[in-house]
């Protein structure tokens, strides 16, 4: 998100979308563990406002709720998990609430936290970016009655009117600060320009809201809570922080809640033009200006040009002077019938004219993004005004928004790009991504290795021909290296300064640093801090670092279960002992692997180093996690690398064909919590997944 603002949404993970963030100051904070919770300051407030704060608190305070969000994000060709709390307030009593877009239009699962601390799911019934309003619905185990709160008529607010604002800042407990109105049409000065602006998935959210202004603090984590009078009633919706904190009003949440939780979504006209207040140098004129009109929308059909003033549509006289007028034109223009014809009158050169123009479904800008994983990127269709600005002739295609770096889109030769469209595979067009899905799909089944195939992609205007070979690359067995003898202890070279500080300056060789438990060298004594100088009566000539495989190269020219003589300087006492050469270990890069995609994580089987360094038992199993990926529902899980996975569901993890049955049983049933037995050093944990498994 490019644009300037405050959600007052705390993010557990800074996100690109909230990097804007100004925070609002303190003022009085009341919290609402009871219904006679106060500050320290309380017997400040007058005794009659304190007893309307109570009253109101009493009102309200069943009906918030703290909600967790794990939300998707999409960016470096992947989709990006991040947990996030915001809060909401319940409106009917079968469970449905409200919030903002910003915390719950791009959630995954999300769970609420009741007044009395009980934590229940909910699910995204419909969400508006335009306003910055989602509806959702609690869903509890048994069917109840939830306490709702109800609206007021935020049309009646006045400067000076105490509001109370509710909500769960910081993600801790509920909430109440008190403040007044300060502004009831507050707008984003124009001034700031582009940058400034308030947007959300493309959309312009002043351009239909304007804001009420409370001096009431808000900070992050308030966002989606209610704004409420003294009489314990809604009049806004808690939003954004610049000092000056914003409400959306309650009337307009209000009503689009109730289309949300009767439609599922926001329908609203588009008339295809873009107009603007009138100019500073037109004291005397009336009407709306017409600053450009979009090539073959109803404007363009009814004759409308930049630069003609709209002086009524819908019977309605229009007149806007001043950017606070704007939203009020919007939501004129915007709630028009479909499909039929509107009179609209224009001055155009002085003269007034009669149009008829018949609004058309607007849509949503930005349509939702998906990954393509074989593909190593992120893509979304075309929506019909996405289309226009990239000035495309039809629907067709999709829109790549992110590319992974070192995946097969970014890998071909020219690498796909942010904003290129896809246009087709090996010569057959692709209309969206559910075509993209489906021939990706086509051309990997039963395939094993990345399949090339020619992309035909357009970035901007020019046409381009890559080879991308798409495909998800299996872990395979990285096979073993030739087996040699091997001294099982670790050793580092003596160097000059050691040799010198020892009194003994000629002194070569190795001095050991671990000797393996129950190994052969274990049994035949020797100890860490024992000096090799000699093999086989052969003195060691390492005095430096560039020396230290010397003993190693050595030891391999012998044959396994060879015993060799090892001169051995201790406690400046010289002795010979002899050791019986065991088999090489398998090296930690050479134990199979296994990787998640739906989790995105990869473990390996334990090696013999693993258990030495962890100094397990002989006989401890597991798969031992190598990758996490950052933004994933492994990371969410508090899964980290290191971790040795033993059991997943109850099921005991003896290694990684372990594991992968494991998770394509949990794959394939869809489970909606996972639980992971892992070891993470001398503890164990029980890690809880709550995957959102997509059909």
């Amino acid at each position: 998100m490019d644009c300037l603002y405050n959600m007052a949404m705390f993010s557990i993970r800074i996100s690109e979308r909230f990097r804007g963030a100004v925070l609002a100051g303190l003022v009085l904070l009341l919290p609402l563990a009871s219904s006679h919770a106060a500050s320290k300051d309380k017997d400040l407030a007058p005794s009659a406002l304190r007893a309307q704060i109570d009253k109101a608190n009493d009102k309200v305070r069943r009906a918030l709720v703290r909600i967790r969000v794990v939300s998707t994000e999409f960016r470096e060709g992947r989709e990006v998990k991040m947990q996030a709390v915001g809060s909401g307030v319940i409106i009917t009593k079968d469970g449905y609430l409200v919030t903002n877009h910003h915390v719950a239009g791009h959630a995954a699962r999300m769970f609420c936290t009741l007044w009395d601390r009980e934590e229940v799911e909910a699910v995204l019934i419909g969400t508006d970016p335009l306003t910055d309003i989602s509806v959702l619905k609690l869903k509890p185990e048994k069917p109840r009655e939830f306490y709702p709160a109800s609206f007021g008529d935020s049309s009646t607010l006045r400067v000076g009117d105490s509001v109370l604002a509710m909500g769960s800042p910081m993600a801790l407990s509920q909430s109440v600060t008190l403040g007044i109105i300060s502004n009831t049409e507050m707008v984003l000065p124009r001034f700031w320009g582009e940058g400034g602006r308030f947007q959300l998935d493309g959309e312009d959210v002043g351009a239909l809201v304007r804001w009420i202004g409370h001096d009431a603090a808000i900070y992050g984590g308030n966002s989606g809570g209610p704004l409420v009078n003294l009489r314990g009633e809604i009049i806004g919706l808690n939003e954004i922080s610049y000092g000056l904190s914003g409400a959306i009003p309650g009337n307009l949440v209000k009503s689009v809640a109730q289309e949300l939780m009767a439609k599922g979504k926001i329908q609203r006209s588009w008339l295809g033009f873009d107009s603007q207040p009138l100019l500073k140098e037109w004291p005397d004129e009336k009407g709306l200006l017409i600053a450009s009109v979009w090539e073959d929308s109803p404007a363009d059909k009814a004759g409308i040009k930049a630069g003609d003033l709209l002086l009524s549509l819908a019977g309605k006289p229009i007149n806007v002077h001043f950017d606070e007028q704007m939203p009020d034109f919007m939501a004129l223009a915007t709630s028009l019938p479909l499909g039929q014809p509107i009179a609209a009158v224009i001055k155009r050169d002085g003269k007034q004219m009669n149009v008829s123009i018949t609004p058309v479904e607007r849509g949503e800008i930005f349509p939702k993004q998906q990954e393509s994983k074989q593909w190593g990127m992120t893509v979304r269709n075309f929506s019909f005004l996405l289309a226009k600005e990239m000035k495309r002739p039809n629907l067709d295609g999709v829109v790549v928004t992110s590319v992974r770096a070192g995946g097969p889109a970014g890998e071909a030769k020219p690498a796909l790009e942010r904003g290129d469209v896809l246009e087709e595979i090996n010569g057959i067009p692709v209309k969206s991504i559910e075509d993209l899905a489906e021939k990706t799909q086509k051309l990997s089944e039963g395939k094993t290795e990345p399949v090339p195939v020619i992309a035909t992609f357009e970035r901007r205007a020019v046409r381009y021909l890559a080879v991308v070979r798409v495909g998800i690359q299996e872990e395979k067995d990285p096979g073993l290296e030739v087996t040699k003898a091997w001294l099982p202890v670790e050793v580092r070279v003596i160097s000059r300064e050691i040799a010198k500080q020892l009194g003994k300056p000629d002194l070569k060789g190795f001095y050991l640093t671990r000797v393996y438990a129950d190994s052969s060298a274990d049994k035949a004594g020797l100890k860490p801090g024992d000096f090799i100088t000699a093999l086989d009566g052969e003195k060691l000539t390492a005095s430096g670092s560039e020396h230290q495989d010397e003993l190693d190269s050595l030891i391999r020219q012998y044959e396994v279960g060879k015993k060799v003589d090892l001169s051995v300087l201790r406690d400046t006492k010289e002795m010979k002992i002899s050791v019986e050469l065991e088999r090489s270990p398998r090296l930690r890069r050479e134990m199979k692997k296994y990787r998640n995609e739906d989790f995105e994580f990869t473990a390996r089987n334990v090696s013999f180093f693993d258990t030495a360094e962890e100094q397990w038992d002989k006989s401890q199993r597991g798969a031992l996690v190598d990758e996490v990926k950052p933004g994933s529902w492994a990371e969410l899980a508090n899964l980290y690398a290191s971790d040795l996975i033993v059991e997943v569901d109850g099921q005991t993890v003896g290694n990684v064909d372990d594991l992968r049955q494991a998770m394509e049983k949990i794959a394939a049933s869809k489970k909606a919590a996972v639980v992971m037995k892992v070891m993470r050093g001398i503890h164990s944990a029980y890690l809880e997944f709550e995957p959102n498994w997509k059909t």
